[in-house]
């Protein structure tokens, strides 16, 4: 299974559990998958593909800020967006 796959799987499996809505009061996890590298061009992270930006504001972005982060990871990745996040 290759990152984009992990990542959609990831994304199904939090959008499942309920936790992309907004009306749950869990945290939203994070899309780390565990392979930590940036691209040559070090504008994201080839595993989860989050910029650098991205990264740097998650620890203290609020729930609707991630949830903003995975659209874009999501879009980035071409990976249909899972209800709940839309």
């Amino acid at each position: 299974m290759d990152a984009i796959e992990m990542l959609a799987a990831r994304a199904c499996q939090i959008s499942a559990a309920g936790q992309f809505d907004p009306k749950d009061g869990s945290a939203v996890p994070s899309p780390c998958i565990d392979i930590c590298r940036l691209a040559p061009d070090r504008s994201h992270c080839e595993g989860c593909l989050r910029s650098l930006d991205d990264i740097r504001a998650w620890g203290q972005a609020d729930a609707e800020q991630r949830r903003a982060i995975w659209r874009r990871l999501l879009q980035r990745a071409g990976i249909a967006t899972p209800q709940g996040l839309a």
